[in-house]
């Protein structure tokens, strides 16, 4: 029999306890007085020169349960050839390598590549190795295949070279996606099969930026254990700083630009400066700002722009042990200009008017501008006007010449949205959609009507879907015309009153569509105009109708950028990275998703060109490790210590026993003996205890009645 932990059996020289305990003799503490006793002094029992054991079998039982105690805690187990594993066994290891932008840190990347390098040199060529880098995305280094196939002498080889190629990107870290997707290229060599085991050795530095969500959901394979190598560094400060994205309100090429400055929650510094980064030097620009950010906290700043000079590109955070997220870059937000023709007789100052509440509703932004142009409807419609706008809204009735222009843009691509304010628009109507009769005529209301079905699948009412803003219930109509649509073809109800009348129609017109109202949004009408849905209404009907939205200035790393369409259809643009290589997109492709490191991009197309910022993820700045514990609340199974690689013939033998040890489990069989031998003891002290007491009554008694 052998120990696991030998040196737990000197706790069986405890044994000389009981003995000592046995040889005190004590004048017993209990006395019972007798009346009949009262008036004879007290006589204590004689003492024997040599003290006797007494209740040999109540002092062997407990010095076995002492022994029991030390050998359990030993952790025997029989070391047989029988119970040895095969030696022909080979262990599946999957190397998880994180290449986050946090692994930028200090030494992290070096100190990764020297773990990968110390477990791809302990293993024996029956051991099957694959090497994955994780960040934003799973990279495979090195497949099962590829380390099967290269001769047992040169695999470490192998992937040493492969890693010298490879570093820490500027992603953020998905652990989650990583860990199923590496889970499940385990089992799919063989890690779910009988008999067969696999183990994931994740290398990381397990910052809490880490993103594990998906790992709640995830039924982990049952043979596959995930081993932690967690890289730490000596200094735990780390501060961050991040563009703010603009609010409507705000101008920043004119004002200057928010950022945010976040400190880690375990960071011992607090003082820091912000300022605009010098284009041609390191350092400021100019006279940088003092902010105070206490740890686990983050303040909001704004940095002006430097006077006399055009706003720069980067704001610099200065004051913090780790540099990979001190830089934030910017770019001033570019205005969309949109156009919205407005063909009506109203008058833009009334305010029973539906012009008047359509003008106060398209307000400018810093990202938008929209302007309205109401020509009068005596003057002949330029087509200019028609073909510049981006939605075109008719109120009152046009002639002949005026809609059959509408229509030839209609047909060409436009969004035209009819306001039926009375019956006389059904003849515009009928012209607009190309059919002989448009039948429209007032509706009879008792007190006054709701909305009550809408689609909402269109992408008119798609942004009111969500169960806190589907109620159009509060919206009363006071007038709406009656609408025959079921003798136009392809016409579709967007939305119904709640007598069943149709409320918004959308009627395709070849490649644009007519979007007709049976009720206006002024207040004679109804209360449309007035309610909080009326501003995102009509701003979802500007963007469904085509028009060129504002382009988003800031991404973070790995997002995919929409080229656009300003360049024209089969445009080919060319992005500039941010280290001045040009790349060439192809034809026809409608996104750019290779922004792979931080810093300001260019997109050109023959004379179109606008750039755009990328910036580093925030959750990467998030740099304070998580416990490793949190892996088993997720449902993750840890491998033990004993499972990590061994280094030499005695911790493969020490590795070996272990295994032995936790395959008999013997010391639960000896904790077992040991509580049955503590009950007989108590059983055989309590009996001891009852005859000694019923014999010294007995001894009272005689003397008692003697004297």
């Amino acid at each position: 029999m052998s120990f696991l932990a030998p040196l737990f059996l000197l706790g069986a020289a405890a044994v000389a306890l009981p003995v000592i305990f046995h040889l005190i003799r004590r004048t017993t503490r209990e006395h019972t007085p007798f009346s009949s006793l009262m008036f004879l002094f007290p006589t204590p029992p004689r003492l024997t020169k040599r003290s006797r054991l007494e209740h040999f079998l109540l002092l062997a039982l407990r010095c076995l349960v002492l022994c029991l105690l030390a050998l359990g805690f030993a952790r025997p187990f029989f070391k047989t050839e029988a119970n040895l594993p095969p030696p022909s066994k080979a262990r599946r290891l999957i190397l998880l390598v994180d290449q986050s932008a946090s692994m930028r840190r200090a030494n992290l990347w070096s100190d990764a590549r020297d773990r990968v390098r110390a477990i791809v040199r302990q293993t024996t060529p029956a051991d099957q190795v694959a090497v994955l880098l994780f960040d934003r995305q799973l990279t495979p280094l090195v497949s099962f295949d590829q380390w099967n196939s290269a001769p047992a002498s040169e695999r470490a080889a192998l992937i040493e070279a492969k890693l010298a190629q490879t570093g820490p990107g500027w992603a953020s870290t998905r652990l989650d996606a990583a860990l199923i997707q590496a889970a499940e290229t385990m089992a799919d060599a063989g890690g779910k099969s009988v008999g067969a085991s696999g183990e994931i050795v994740l290398i990381s530095d397990l910052q809490e930026g880490s993103r594990l969500e998906r790992l709640q959901g995830y039924e982990w394979p049952r043979q596959v254990r995930l081993r932690v190598e967690a890289l730490k560094l000596k200094h735990t400060s780390n501060a961050s700083i991040q563009p703010v994205d603009e609010a409507p309100g705000g101008n920043p090429s004119t004002e200057g630009i928010r950022v945010r400055v976040s400190n880690t929650s375990d960071s011992k510094l607090e003082q820091f400066k912000v300022g605009w980064a010098a284009p041609d030097r390191p350092g400021f620009a100019g006279a940088p700002l003092d902010v105070y950010v206490p740890p686990g906290q983050s303040r909001v700043l704004s940095v002006p722009l430097i006077p006399g000079q055009p706003m720069l590109n980067r704001v610099l955070l200065h004051g913090d042990e780790d540099d990979f997220d001190n830089v934030a870059f910017t770019l001033p937000l570019e205005q969309t200009r949109l156009q919205v023709l407005y063909l009506g007789n109203d008058s833009a100052v009334d305010p029973k008017q539906p012009l008047y509440f359509l003008k106060r509703s398209l307000q400018e932004t810093s990202r938008q501008v929209v302007e309205l142009h109401a020509p009068p409807l005596t003057a002949p419609l330029a087509t200019a006007d028609i073909h510049s706008a981006s939605l075109i809204v008719v109120t009152d009735p046009l002639s002949e010449e005026s809609a059959q222009a509408l229509r030839a843009q209609v047909l060409a691509g436009k969004t035209c949205l009819c306001l039926a304010k009375n019956e006389s628009i059904s003849g515009t109507l009928a012209k607009l959609v190309g059919v002989g009769q448009f039948p429209t005529s007032e509706a009879r209301l008792m007190k006054y009507a709701m909305l009550g079905e809408i689609d909402f699948r269109n992408s008119i009412f798609a942004p009111f879907a969500d169960p806190r803003f589907s109620d159009f219930t509060k919206i009363h109509f006071w007038k709406y015309r009656r609408l025959e649509v079921d003798s136009i073809p392809q016409a579709r109800v967007l939305a119904k009153f709640d007598s069943g009348d149709p409320a918004v129609v959308e009627i395709p017109v070849g490649a644009g569509r007519i979007l007709v109202l049976a009720s206006g949004w002024q207040p004679e009408d109804s209360q449309l105009a007035l309610s909080t849905k009326f501003v995102p209404l009509v701003y979802s009907i500007l963007e469904s109708s085509g028009a060129p939205l504002a382009v988003p200035t800031l991404y973070h790393v790995g997002d995919t950028v929409p080229l656009g369409v300003e360049a024209g259809e089969g445009a080919r643009w060319t992005v500039t990275s941010p280290a001045g290589n040009q790349e060439p997109i192809p034809a026809g492709q409608t996104n750019y998703s290779n922004t792979l490191a931080p810093g300001i991009y260019g997109l050109t197309s023959g004379q179109t060109s606008r750039r755009f910022a990328v910036n580093l993820e925030a959750t990467e700045s998030r740099t304070t490790p998580f416990a490793v514990e949190e892996f088993e609340r997720l449902g993750v199974p840890l491998a033990s210590q004993a499972s990590a690689l061994p280094a030499t013939e005695k911790g493969k033998s020490r590795l070996q026993n272990s295994e032995l040890e936790n395959r008999q489990k013997l010391w639960r069989w000896i904790i077992l003996f040991a509580v049955g031998v503590v009950l007989a003891e108590t059983w055989l002290a309590g009996r001891a205890a009852r005859t000694a007491g019923s014999f010294a009554v007995a001894s009272n008694s005689g003397s008692g009645g003697a004297s």
